[in-house]
């Protein structure tokens, strides 16, 4: 095998004046949204309850948490967000899809959401912009896809020139365009050829493990999104901190629940990206790290 590289209606909900309330005496329920599956996002779950704990909101005590997952099938998502409009929740969270947060922005315009999707959000139709969202919608911007080219720079820095580069992107994703449009101009501009294979994105997550063993395996040097694959094999990763980011989603859902309005709340976006590589995985690969990329790297893991 050669060697290659991959980078990977409805309405008449409760609006958010009244979900800064207790919904009539009884706890908000927040309702969180995601197309993929639960096991897979424990820590990532658990960095969201940590943000709405520090906003004041601790699950099962004074907010419930009504949990929708798509078990990894893109098209169950706008049932799922029928549900949780249904339920009256008081705030929808879609941390880390692009798929969900749209599909919630689709189905209801009065019940605030808060997503973090890893392209534009602008671009996507999310909100009009990053300073002035409007609407009933605001969230997290943590540039994962916009970081391709970055990515690609890197793993040339490793690989002898003309090496073959695969990126690994989810066709259905509403972010995939944007983000190849990108690649493809800052490959063309160093005269570097790639191609394209498919996956669902979910299976980025729930499959890590499988993804960087088979990578290990077959001796395919790969860059990932995030810490979450270097830390359990892969071999480089360049990204923002997911359990970070789901923990901002965490603390705006908690600040709407005390009454600020989805409007009101600037979209953020990470400062700091994280470069990590893993020293172990290279000696498997028989790679030696150029010690220009040592010297760049936020941490080696050894």
């Amino acid at each position: 095998m050669n060697r290659r590289e991959f980078i990977t209606l409805l309405s008449g909900a409760a609006a958010w004046p009244l979900a800064a309330g207790a919904q009539q005496g009884a706890m908000p329920v927040v309702g969180f949204l995601h197309e993929g599956t639960s096991d897979a996002r424990a820590h990532l779950t658990a960095a969201f309850r940590d943000g709405l704990s520090e906003a004041g909101f601790v699950d099962r005590r004074n907010v419930v948490i009504e949990y929708r997952w798509g078990q990894d099938q893109f098209d169950r998502v706008p049932a799922l967000v029928a549900e949780l409009v249904q339920r009256q929740v008081a705030v929808i969270a879609t941390p880390g899809s692009a798929t969900a947060a749209l599909a919630a922005k689709a189905a209801t315009s009065t019940i605030p959401i808060v997503f973090s999707v890893g392209s534009d959000p602008v671009k996507l139709g999310l909100v009009d912009s990053l300073n002035r969202p409007a609407g009933n919608i605001t969230g997290v911007n943590y540039f994962t896809q916009d970081l391709g080219p970055k990515r690609l720079g890197l793993l040339r820095e490793l690989m002898p020139a003309g090496a073959d580069v695969v990126v690994l992107v989810n066709p259905k994703s509403p972010i995939t365009d944007s983000a190849l449009k990108d690649l493809r101009a800052a490959a063309d501009a160093v005269g570097q050829q790639f191609s394209v294979l498919h996956a669902s994105d979910p299976l980025f997550t729930s499959r890590r493990v499988q993804l960087v063993t088979l990578a290990t395996r077959y001796a395919i040097p790969a860059i990932y999104t995030s810490r979450e694959f270097t830390e359990v094999g892969g071999l480089m990763s360049y990204g923002t901190d997911l359990p970070n980011i789901y923990r901002q989603v965490g603390i705006y859902t908690g600040r709407i629940l005390k009454g600020a309005r989805p409007s009101d709340l600037p979209v953020m976006q990470p400062t700091k990206f994280g470069f990590v590589i893993n020293l172990a995985t290279a000696k498997a690969l028989g790679l030696e790290i150029p010690t220009t990329l040592l010297a760049r790297a936020d941490e080696v893991i050894e």
